[in-house]
């Protein structure tokens, strides 16, 4: 073990001599690793060489040992103090216990008492070392657990368990550095249905789990863990704007884990939100992302605001909540989970109402909630009553058997409703789209991330409802376009390729005929002479 360093601070330098001499430094576990003949200058070997014990006289010139002494415990509270003094300092010294001297010894040095002296300090410096080191020990093991303590948090907290005054208790503690002033949940979902042949799919997920690590969480400021089986990353953003460019990054992510490691992976993307507290709302918007990946395929990231915005920004009240599974499974657009949803709502209800009131209670609250529902997403439930012109009269007066079939019927009407309304968005943003293309396709940086920005959509979302939409994506749309229009410039004018290049977007016109040829089959010269001479 390394012994404990000593400084001797006495303006007698044969004190000091005597003193180096006849203590066993070595063998009490000390070593005397410099002296001074002052104050000031023991103050100078003190920062120099950060010893563990000083052994000072009290009279010295420029700084006495009690100014010393002071200096050391405002700036070195770890060193311990030995003083020396004369008889007729001893009282004068002892009335300083402010200072908290260590030990007062009486001139003349004995060497004997020197040495009990330096034995008791020993064992004060030996029980500090002993306490920092279990100190230590307790610091390591809190630092070996802190990913649990937090990971525990970052659950709380995306199910909503934390209040405010818990998580600022936390925060520190837990060294978590999320500043916002936005925050996002994002859930990475792999499938268990396509696993590649010879790989468990719990290794798969861990896998995946190991590259969103070192290409997403290590890139940006995000927490990473596990929580149901899925990799969830809470990140913080300087804007919501940025939440578009993340999801971009995310669908990048996907396809590129696909390509390389065989992963079925998709990225729900919650709402953005200002307060860490409200995590829970955003990372419910990741989950139900992910389980739109029936609509919009895998292998991508799917962002809530982008696809549902209509119908998380309601607000559910108590029987709507009841009723979750099946407007998602009327909002997912597949018959066969709106009937099975239907058959448990059905199912509920005659479990749960015990007089006829009850009953009639839950029916006119179930129609209160397609109403909601339905508004909540600009469509007009009375579109689906058929002749029934009072619901909340009617419905409650139905037998089982018709009360389900009606459900159904009216279920299904909102759905294929709900599909002709997202059609109808997408194919505006598609028009939109094209309109720019129209008006900007002989600026040469227009591309599709231009088109995504200016519109504030990602380019996963864009280029799924373009591709779906037109049949193509929106690269092939706008090269096509460029290369019908400058086909009519090529017969219509007596323009150069280079010129023609020019005015449809291309600055290079060498890759402006290369680009030209795989359309059209020939070179721009050879198109034109073709076509003039026939």
């Amino acid at each position: 073990m390394d012994k404990y360093k000593v400084i001797l601070v006495d303006d007698e330098a044969e004190v000091i001599d005597v003193i180096e001499q006849k203590i066993a430094w070595n063998e009490l576990g000390f070593e005397v690793v410099g002296s001074a003949t002052n104050g000031v200058k023991a103050l100078e070997l003190v920062e120099k060489t950060q010893p563990d014990v000083v052994i000072t006289d009290i009279k010295m010139p420029y700084m006495d040992g009690l100014e010393l002494s002071k200096r050391l415990n405002d700036d070195y509270r770890n060193i311990h103090i030995i003083i020396f003094t004369g008889f007729d300092e001893f009282e004068y010294a002892k009335e300083a216990v402010h200072l908290e001297i260590e030990e007062y010894m009486l001139k003349p040095i004995n060497s004997d008492e020197l040495t009990e002296c330096l034995k008791r300090v020993k064992n004060s410096l030996d029980l500090e070392r002993e306490e920092k080191l279990n100190v230590q020990k307790l610091e390591n093991y809190f630092n070996d657990v802190l990913p649990i303590l937090q990971t525990n948090l970052f659950v709380s907290l995306i199910e909503g368990r934390v209040d405010e005054e818990e998580y600022v208790k936390f925060v520190d503690s837990y060294k978590i550095d999320l500043k916002g002033p936005f925050y996002c949940c994002v859930v990475f979902h792999t499938s268990t249905h396509h696993v590649p042949e010879n790989m468990e799919p719990l290794l798969l997920s861990m896998s995946v789990e190991r590259e969103i690590k070192e290409r997403i969480a290590k890139k940006f400021n995000c927490k990473e863990f596990i929580y149901l089986g899925n990799t969830v990353l809470i990140v913080e953003l300087s804007s919501k704007e940025k939440m578009v460019e993340f999801t971009d990054i995310c669908d990048k992510f996907c396809k590129w884990v696909n390509r390389v490691i065989g992963a079925v992976v998709t990225a729900g993307i919650g709402r953005v939100c200002d307060n860490i507290l409200n995590i829970n709302n955003s990372y419910e918007g990741a989950r139900e992302a992910v389980s739109y990946r029936v609509l919009y395929g895998t292998n991508r990231a799917i962002n809530i605001e982008e696809i549902a915005p209509n119908e998380q920004n309601m607000t559910l009240q108590s029987e709507d909540s009841k009723m979750h599974d099946l407007f998602k499974a009327i909002y997912l657009g597949d018959d066969k989970s709106i009937e099975d949803a239907v058959s448990k709502e059905i199912e509920k209800l005659h479990k749960n109402a015990n007089t006829v009131s009850q009953y009639n209670l839950v029916i006119m609250e179930m129609v209160g909630a397609f109403y909601r529902f339905c508004a909540n997403n600009f469509i007009d439930f009375n579109d689906f009553l058929g002749d029934i012109n009072n619901p909340y009269e009617r419905v409650p007066q139905m037998d089982e058997s018709t009360l389900k079939n009606w459900l159904i019927k009216c279920s299904l009407g909102v759905s294929e409703k709900l599909k002709s309304v997202r059609n109808s968005k997408s194919r505006s943003l598609v028009n939109d789209a094209q309109n720019i293309v129209t008006d900007r396709y002989m600026e040469p940086d227009l591309s599709l991330d231009k088109v995504c920005s200016i519109m504030g959509v990602s380019n996963s979302y864009f280029s799924s409802v373009f591709k779906k939409e037109v049949g193509k994506s929106f690269v092939t749309y706008l090269t096509d376009y460029r290369m019908d229009i400058a086909a009519g410039l090529i017969l219509d004018t007596n323009e150069k390729s280079y010129k023609i290049a020019e005015q449809v977007g291309y600055l290079d016109a060498n890759y402006f005929s290369y680009v030209f040829k795989k359309k059209f089959g020939v070179s721009p010269s050879k198109y034109r002479n073709e076509r003039l001479n026939k």
